[in-house]
């Protein structure tokens, strides 16, 4: 009978875990983060494009952000994600004076991407999550 019991249970707890596994997704970047997007104070350069010359470098940051899955449609979980971790590093180099974040790289765990094209993110069944890191910097305005 114990053994009955310890099988019913390991059953229910794997199947309640089997769908629980996050999926690494590789998504293009989406308009959202356009460089030169008007009312944008700050600009963002993913991976190697080109920018002016760097003025003064203030340094690395990393920002992250988790966010609740509200549709379906996972390129629009992964979307806000980045949207809401560029705004926050957008924020930081703003608040130190700096006019641009360069070298942005997407990273989930260890999964990184360096390019100007796509980003790295992670999403479960519940949530979709990013990291974003690039050097804050004040490229010159010539």
């Amino acid at each position: 009978m114990k053994v009955k019991s310890m099988i019913g249970v390991l059953a229910v707890v794997t199947f309640t875990q089997a769908g629980c596994a996050t999926h690494i997704e590789s998504l293009p970047l989406p308009p959202v983060t356009d460089r030169g997007a008007p009312g944008n104070e700050v600009a963002l350069y993913f991976g190697k494009q080109p920018h002016a010359q760097v003025k003064r470098t203030l340094g690395e940051r990393t920002q992250s952000a988790r966010i609740a899955r509200r549709s379906d449609d996972r390129a629009q979980s992964c979307n806000q994600a980045l949207a809401e971790a560029l705004q926050k590093l957008r924020a930081y180099a703003y608040d130190h004076q700096a006019n641009a974040v360069i070298n942005i790289t997407t990273r989930f765990h260890s999964t990184e991407t360096e390019s100007d094209t796509a980003y790295t993110c992670g999403l479960s069944t519940s949530a979709a999550s990013i990291n974003v890191r690039g050097d804050v910097v004040v490229l010159d305005s010539k």
